[in-house]
Protein backbone atom coordinates (compact mmCIF):
# COMPACT_ATOMS: atom_id res chain seq x y z
CA UNK A 1 0.00 0.00 0.00
CA UNK A 2 1.29 3.46 -0.89
CA UNK A 3 0.05 7.05 -0.48
CA UNK A 4 0.58 9.73 -3.14
CA UNK A 5 1.00 13.50 -2.75
CA UNK A 6 -2.78 14.03 -2.96
CA UNK A 7 -3.47 11.63 -0.10
CA UNK A 8 -4.82 8.88 -2.35
CA UNK A 9 -3.96 5.33 -1.37
CA UNK A 10 -2.89 2.68 -3.84
CA UNK A 11 -3.38 -1.01 -3.05
CA UNK A 12 -2.31 -3.74 -5.46
CA UNK A 13 -1.80 -1.00 -8.04
CA UNK A 14 -5.36 0.32 -7.65
CA UNK A 15 -6.43 3.74 -6.35
CA UNK A 16 -8.76 3.21 -3.39
CA UNK A 17 -10.41 6.56 -4.03
CA UNK A 18 -11.40 5.46 -7.54
CA UNK A 19 -13.15 2.31 -6.33
CA UNK A 20 -16.97 2.41 -6.12
CA UNK A 21 -18.14 2.65 -2.51
CA UNK A 22 -21.33 2.71 -0.46
CA UNK A 23 -21.61 4.93 2.64
CA UNK A 24 -24.33 4.10 5.17
CA UNK A 25 -23.36 5.91 8.38
CA UNK A 26 -22.46 9.54 7.68
CA UNK A 27 -23.82 12.49 9.69
CA UNK A 28 -24.59 15.73 7.85
CA UNK A 29 -23.66 17.88 10.84
CA UNK A 30 -20.43 15.92 11.16
CA UNK A 31 -19.31 16.46 7.58
CA UNK A 32 -18.91 20.19 7.07
CA UNK A 33 -15.91 21.67 5.32
CA UNK A 34 -14.01 23.82 7.86
CA UNK A 35 -13.91 26.69 5.35
CA UNK A 36 -17.69 26.52 5.00
CA UNK A 37 -18.14 26.63 8.78
CA UNK A 38 -16.06 29.81 8.92
CA UNK A 39 -17.99 31.49 6.09
CA UNK A 40 -21.43 30.54 7.43
CA UNK A 41 -20.45 31.58 10.95
CA UNK A 42 -19.26 34.95 9.71
CA UNK A 43 -22.57 35.49 7.90
CA UNK A 44 -24.55 35.09 11.15
CA UNK A 45 -22.02 36.76 13.46
CA UNK A 46 -21.00 33.54 15.23
CA UNK A 47 -17.56 33.32 16.84
CA UNK A 48 -15.48 30.27 15.91
CA UNK A 49 -12.47 28.88 17.80
CA UNK A 50 -10.21 29.21 14.73
CA UNK A 51 -10.57 31.49 11.69
CA UNK A 52 -8.21 29.51 9.47
CA UNK A 53 -9.74 26.44 7.79
CA UNK A 54 -6.77 24.15 8.43
CA UNK A 55 -6.52 25.23 12.04
CA UNK A 56 -10.26 24.71 12.55
CA UNK A 57 -9.99 21.22 11.09
CA UNK A 58 -7.22 20.46 13.57
CA UNK A 59 -9.36 21.87 16.41
CA UNK A 60 -12.21 19.49 15.55
CA UNK A 61 -9.91 16.47 15.46
CA UNK A 62 -8.30 17.40 18.78
CA UNK A 63 -11.63 18.04 20.52
CA UNK A 64 -12.99 14.74 19.23
CA UNK A 65 -10.13 12.62 20.57
CA UNK A 66 -11.67 12.55 24.04
CA UNK A 67 -12.44 8.87 24.49
CA UNK A 68 -15.99 9.85 25.44
CA UNK A 69 -19.09 9.98 23.24
CA UNK A 70 -20.61 12.71 25.42
CA UNK A 71 -17.55 14.96 24.99
CA UNK A 72 -17.29 14.05 21.31
CA UNK A 73 -20.87 15.17 20.73
CA UNK A 74 -20.14 18.67 22.11
CA UNK A 75 -18.27 19.56 18.90
CA UNK A 76 -21.61 19.47 17.10
CA UNK A 77 -22.72 22.63 18.90
CA UNK A 78 -20.63 24.57 16.38
CA UNK A 79 -21.65 22.72 13.24
CA UNK A 80 -25.37 22.77 13.98
CA UNK A 81 -25.17 26.48 14.82
CA UNK A 82 -24.30 27.31 11.20
CA UNK A 83 -27.05 25.01 9.85
CA UNK A 84 -30.08 27.01 11.00
CA UNK A 85 -31.07 28.64 7.70
CA UNK A 86 -32.32 27.28 4.42
CA UNK A 87 -29.21 28.59 2.68
CA UNK A 88 -26.89 27.02 5.23
CA UNK A 89 -28.60 23.62 5.14
CA UNK A 90 -28.72 23.55 1.36
CA UNK A 91 -25.07 24.48 0.99
CA UNK A 92 -23.89 21.94 3.55
CA UNK A 93 -25.97 19.18 1.93
CA UNK A 94 -24.73 20.10 -1.56
CA UNK A 95 -21.08 20.01 -0.48
CA UNK A 96 -21.71 16.79 1.45
CA UNK A 97 -22.77 15.04 -1.76
CA UNK A 98 -19.94 16.56 -3.80
CA UNK A 99 -17.36 15.40 -1.25
CA UNK A 100 -18.81 11.88 -1.27
CA UNK A 101 -18.70 11.73 -5.06
CA UNK A 102 -15.08 12.92 -5.09
CA UNK A 103 -14.29 10.05 -2.72
CA UNK A 104 -15.71 7.45 -5.10
CA UNK A 105 -19.04 6.94 -3.31
CA UNK A 106 -21.83 5.87 -5.67
CA UNK A 107 -24.59 5.60 -3.06
CA UNK A 108 -24.82 7.25 0.33
CA UNK A 109 -27.27 7.78 3.13
CA UNK A 110 -27.03 10.99 5.12
CA UNK A 111 -28.42 11.05 8.65
CA UNK A 112 -29.36 14.24 10.42
CA UNK A 113 -31.89 15.47 12.98
CA UNK A 114 -34.34 18.12 11.71
CA UNK A 115 -35.30 19.07 15.28
CA UNK A 116 -31.80 20.51 15.77
CA UNK A 117 -32.18 23.07 13.00
CA UNK A 118 -35.15 25.19 14.09
CA UNK A 119 -33.40 27.96 16.03
CA UNK A 120 -33.87 30.60 13.30
CA UNK A 121 -37.50 29.94 12.52
CA UNK A 122 -37.50 27.08 10.04
CA UNK A 123 -40.20 24.42 10.33
CA UNK A 124 -39.37 20.71 10.35
CA UNK A 125 -40.70 20.41 6.81
CA UNK A 126 -38.63 23.35 5.59
CA UNK A 127 -35.43 21.84 6.96
CA UNK A 128 -36.02 18.56 5.12
CA UNK A 129 -36.84 20.42 1.91
CA UNK A 130 -33.68 22.54 2.23
CA UNK A 131 -31.48 19.47 2.72
CA UNK A 132 -33.15 17.68 -0.18
CA UNK A 133 -32.53 20.69 -2.43
CA UNK A 134 -28.85 20.57 -1.52
CA UNK A 135 -28.66 16.83 -2.13
CA UNK A 136 -30.18 17.19 -5.60
CA UNK A 137 -27.86 20.09 -6.44
CA UNK A 138 -24.91 17.98 -5.31
CA UNK A 139 -26.03 15.01 -7.37
CA UNK A 140 -26.39 17.26 -10.44
CA UNK A 141 -22.95 18.79 -9.88
CA UNK A 142 -21.41 15.33 -9.53
CA UNK A 143 -23.11 14.22 -12.72
CA UNK A 144 -21.71 17.19 -14.61
CA UNK A 145 -18.22 16.25 -13.42
CA UNK A 146 -18.61 12.72 -14.76
CA UNK A 147 -19.48 11.03 -11.46
CA UNK A 148 -22.76 9.32 -10.65
CA UNK A 149 -24.05 9.33 -7.09
CA UNK A 150 -27.37 8.98 -5.32
CA UNK A 151 -27.98 10.04 -1.72
CA UNK A 152 -30.97 9.35 0.51
CA UNK A 153 -31.94 10.97 3.81
CA UNK A 154 -32.10 9.12 7.11
CA UNK A 155 -34.41 11.34 9.14
CA UNK A 156 -33.15 11.18 12.72
CA UNK A 157 -34.73 11.83 16.12
CA UNK A 158 -32.68 12.77 19.17
CA UNK A 159 -32.98 9.97 21.70
CA UNK A 160 -32.80 12.30 24.74
CA UNK A 161 -35.82 14.39 23.65
CA UNK A 162 -39.50 13.52 23.32
CA UNK A 163 -40.10 14.24 19.61
CA UNK A 164 -39.41 10.79 18.16
CA UNK A 165 -42.98 10.07 17.09
CA UNK A 166 -43.29 13.49 15.45
CA UNK A 167 -39.99 12.93 13.60
CA UNK A 168 -41.08 9.43 12.57
CA UNK A 169 -44.24 10.91 11.06
CA UNK A 170 -42.10 13.50 9.27
CA UNK A 171 -39.89 10.76 7.83
CA UNK A 172 -42.82 8.76 6.52
CA UNK A 173 -44.35 11.92 5.05
CA UNK A 174 -41.17 12.50 3.04
CA UNK A 175 -40.99 8.93 1.74
CA UNK A 176 -40.57 9.24 -2.02
CA UNK A 177 -39.36 12.82 -1.55
CA UNK A 178 -35.86 12.07 -0.31
CA UNK A 179 -36.32 10.15 2.95
CA UNK A 180 -35.27 6.49 2.83
CA UNK A 181 -35.05 5.60 6.53
CA UNK A 182 -35.20 6.61 10.19
CA UNK A 183 -32.66 6.68 13.01
CA UNK A 184 -32.26 7.81 16.60
CA UNK A 185 -28.99 9.44 17.66
CA UNK A 186 -27.43 11.37 20.51
CA UNK A 187 -26.33 10.15 23.96
CA UNK A 188 -26.93 6.40 23.93
CA UNK A 189 -26.24 5.35 27.51
CA UNK A 190 -29.35 5.93 29.61
CA UNK A 191 -31.61 6.61 26.62
CA UNK A 192 -32.58 3.18 25.24
CA UNK A 193 -34.64 2.68 22.08
CA UNK A 194 -37.47 1.40 24.28
CA UNK A 195 -38.11 5.03 25.30
CA UNK A 196 -39.38 5.63 21.77
CA UNK A 197 -41.48 2.52 21.27
CA UNK A 198 -44.47 4.51 19.96
CA UNK A 199 -42.35 5.98 17.16
CA UNK A 200 -40.96 2.59 16.21
CA UNK A 201 -44.46 1.07 16.26
CA UNK A 202 -45.60 3.79 13.85
CA UNK A 203 -42.66 3.17 11.52
CA UNK A 204 -43.26 -0.59 11.54
CA UNK A 205 -46.94 -0.09 10.77
CA UNK A 206 -45.89 1.99 7.77
CA UNK A 207 -43.14 -0.42 6.66
CA UNK A 208 -40.52 2.31 6.92
CA UNK A 209 -36.89 1.15 7.32
CA UNK A 210 -35.07 1.78 10.58
CA UNK A 211 -31.45 1.84 11.67
CA UNK A 212 -30.65 2.57 15.31
CA UNK A 213 -27.50 3.86 16.99
CA UNK A 214 -26.71 1.02 19.38
CA UNK A 215 -23.65 -0.74 20.73
CA UNK A 216 -21.44 2.36 20.74
CA UNK A 217 -21.66 4.05 24.15
CA UNK A 218 -23.76 1.24 25.61
CA UNK A 219 -23.48 -2.52 25.38
CA UNK A 220 -25.53 -5.54 24.33
CA UNK A 221 -28.66 -4.41 26.21
CA UNK A 222 -28.84 -1.36 23.93
CA UNK A 223 -28.47 -3.56 20.85
CA UNK A 224 -31.17 -5.88 22.14
CA UNK A 225 -33.54 -2.92 22.58
CA UNK A 226 -32.71 -1.65 19.08
CA UNK A 227 -33.72 -5.01 17.62
CA UNK A 228 -36.78 -5.73 19.80
CA UNK A 229 -38.17 -2.25 20.47
CA UNK A 230 -36.84 -0.49 17.38
CA UNK A 231 -37.15 -3.38 14.90
CA UNK A 232 -33.83 -2.13 13.52
CA UNK A 233 -32.78 -3.53 10.16
CA UNK A 234 -29.22 -2.26 10.77
CA UNK A 235 -27.18 -1.37 13.82
CA UNK A 236 -25.57 2.08 13.91
CA UNK A 237 -22.04 1.12 14.97
CA UNK A 238 -23.02 -2.08 16.80
CA UNK A 239 -19.36 -2.67 17.62
CA UNK A 240 -20.10 -3.73 21.20
CA UNK A 241 -21.91 -6.82 19.95
CA UNK A 242 -18.42 -8.26 20.41
CA UNK A 243 -19.08 -8.16 24.17
CA UNK A 244 -21.48 -11.04 23.55
CA UNK A 245 -18.62 -13.15 22.19
CA UNK A 246 -16.22 -15.12 24.35
CA UNK A 247 -12.87 -16.17 22.93
CA UNK A 248 -12.40 -19.74 24.13
CA UNK A 249 -9.00 -20.50 22.58
CA UNK A 250 -6.60 -18.62 20.35
CA UNK A 251 -3.56 -20.10 18.63
CA UNK A 252 -1.98 -17.81 16.06
CA UNK A 253 -4.67 -16.89 13.55
CA UNK A 254 -6.99 -19.67 14.77
CA UNK A 255 -9.64 -18.43 17.18
CA UNK A 256 -12.48 -20.38 18.75
CA UNK A 257 -15.37 -18.23 19.89
CA UNK A 258 -18.48 -18.94 21.94
CA UNK A 259 -21.50 -16.91 20.81
CA UNK A 260 -24.09 -15.41 23.11
CA UNK A 261 -27.68 -15.61 21.90
CA UNK A 262 -27.72 -11.95 20.84
CA UNK A 263 -24.48 -12.15 18.85
CA UNK A 264 -25.58 -15.35 17.15
CA UNK A 265 -28.90 -13.75 16.18
CA UNK A 266 -27.19 -10.69 14.69
CA UNK A 267 -24.65 -12.82 12.82
CA UNK A 268 -27.08 -15.49 11.58
CA UNK A 269 -29.72 -12.96 10.51
CA UNK A 270 -26.99 -10.95 8.69
CA UNK A 271 -28.02 -7.74 10.46
CA UNK A 272 -25.55 -5.17 9.11
CA UNK A 273 -23.11 -3.48 11.47
CA UNK A 274 -22.36 0.15 10.54
CA UNK A 275 -18.82 0.13 11.92
CA UNK A 276 -16.82 3.38 11.93
CA UNK A 277 -13.20 2.53 12.84
CA UNK A 278 -11.74 5.99 13.56
CA UNK A 279 -14.84 7.25 15.35
CA UNK A 280 -15.11 4.07 17.44
CA UNK A 281 -11.55 4.70 18.60
CA UNK A 282 -12.17 8.40 19.34
CA UNK A 283 -15.33 7.84 21.39
CA UNK A 284 -13.98 4.94 23.43
CA UNK A 285 -16.44 2.47 21.91
CA UNK A 286 -13.63 -0.11 21.63
CA UNK A 287 -11.98 0.66 24.98
CA UNK A 288 -12.71 -2.87 26.20
CA UNK A 289 -10.35 -4.23 23.56
CA UNK A 290 -7.63 -1.58 23.46
CA UNK A 291 -6.74 1.91 22.31
CA UNK A 292 -5.38 1.40 18.79
CA UNK A 293 -7.11 0.60 15.56
CA UNK A 294 -5.46 -2.82 15.51
CA UNK A 295 -7.42 -3.57 18.71
CA UNK A 296 -10.76 -2.88 17.03
CA UNK A 297 -12.92 -6.04 16.95
CA UNK A 298 -13.71 -5.27 13.29
CA UNK A 299 -11.55 -8.13 12.04
CA UNK A 300 -12.90 -10.60 14.59
CA UNK A 301 -16.45 -9.77 13.55
CA UNK A 302 -15.53 -9.99 9.88
CA UNK A 303 -13.82 -13.36 10.24
CA UNK A 304 -16.80 -14.71 12.18
CA UNK A 305 -19.15 -13.83 9.33
CA UNK A 306 -20.92 -10.73 10.62
CA UNK A 307 -22.23 -8.36 7.95
CA UNK A 308 -19.62 -5.65 8.56
CA UNK A 309 -19.65 -2.37 6.69
CA UNK A 310 -17.13 0.49 6.78
CA UNK A 311 -18.24 4.04 7.51
CA UNK A 312 -16.92 7.48 8.44
CA UNK A 313 -19.53 8.54 11.03
CA UNK A 314 -18.33 12.16 11.13
CA UNK A 315 -15.81 13.20 8.52
CA UNK A 316 -15.05 16.58 10.08
CA UNK A 317 -14.54 15.30 13.63
CA UNK A 318 -12.39 12.38 12.51
CA UNK A 319 -10.63 14.28 9.68
CA UNK A 320 -11.38 11.30 7.50
CA UNK A 321 -13.01 9.92 4.37
CA UNK A 322 -14.26 6.50 3.36
CA UNK A 323 -11.05 6.00 1.38
CA UNK A 324 -9.01 6.77 4.50
CA UNK A 325 -11.05 4.42 6.68
CA UNK A 326 -10.48 1.58 4.20
CA UNK A 327 -6.77 2.37 4.10
CA UNK A 328 -6.55 2.29 7.89
CA UNK A 329 -8.18 -1.14 7.94
CA UNK A 330 -5.77 -2.38 5.27
CA UNK A 331 -2.86 -1.15 7.38
CA UNK A 332 -4.23 -2.68 10.60
CA UNK A 333 -5.40 -6.05 9.27
CA UNK A 334 -3.59 -6.55 5.94
CA UNK A 335 -6.79 -6.68 3.92
CA UNK A 336 -6.65 -6.94 0.14
CA UNK A 337 -8.99 -5.71 -2.59
CA UNK A 338 -11.23 -8.77 -2.25
CA UNK A 339 -11.86 -7.88 1.38
CA UNK A 340 -12.65 -4.26 0.54
CA UNK A 341 -15.02 -5.42 -2.18
CA UNK A 342 -16.82 -7.62 0.35
CA UNK A 343 -17.35 -4.63 2.64
CA UNK A 344 -18.92 -2.71 -0.26
CA UNK A 345 -21.13 -5.67 -1.19
CA UNK A 346 -22.31 -5.82 2.43
CA UNK A 347 -23.12 -2.12 2.40
CA UNK A 348 -24.95 -2.32 -0.93
CA UNK A 349 -27.05 -5.22 0.34
CA UNK A 350 -27.89 -3.20 3.47
CA UNK A 351 -28.92 0.00 1.67
CA UNK A 352 -32.48 1.18 2.22
CA UNK A 353 -33.36 0.73 -1.44
CA UNK A 354 -35.58 -1.64 -3.42
CA UNK A 355 -33.89 -4.96 -4.14
CA UNK A 356 -33.53 -4.17 -7.84
CA UNK A 357 -31.55 -1.03 -7.05
CA UNK A 358 -29.40 -2.86 -4.52
CA UNK A 359 -28.58 -5.45 -7.14
CA UNK A 360 -27.61 -2.66 -9.52
CA UNK A 361 -25.22 -1.28 -6.88
CA UNK A 362 -23.66 -4.71 -6.50
CA UNK A 363 -23.09 -4.89 -10.25
CA UNK A 364 -21.48 -1.43 -10.32
CA UNK A 365 -19.20 -2.37 -7.44
CA UNK A 366 -18.19 -5.66 -9.07
CA UNK A 367 -17.43 -3.94 -12.37
CA UNK A 368 -15.42 -1.23 -10.63
CA UNK A 369 -13.29 -3.65 -8.63
CA UNK A 370 -12.79 -5.95 -11.64
CA UNK A 371 -11.63 -3.00 -13.74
Amino acid sequence: MSIDANGDVTLQGVSLRSLPKVSLHDHLDGALRPATIIELADAIGLEVPETDAAALGTWFAKQSDSGSLVEYLKTFDLTTAVMQTQEGLTRVAREFVQDLAADGVIYGEVRWAPEQHLARGLTLEQTVEAVQQGIEEGEDAADRSGRSIRVGQLITAMRHTDRALEIAELAVDFRGRGAVGFDIAGPEDGFPPSNHRAAFDYLAENFFPVTVHAGEAAGPASIRSALLDGRALRLGHGVRIAEDLQVVTQEGDEVQVQFGDLARWVRDREIPLELSPSSNLQTGAIAAWGNTLADHPFDLLYQLGFAVTVNVDNRTMSATSLTRELALLVEAFEYDLDDLETFQFNAAAAAFLPVEEREELVEIIAEGFDA
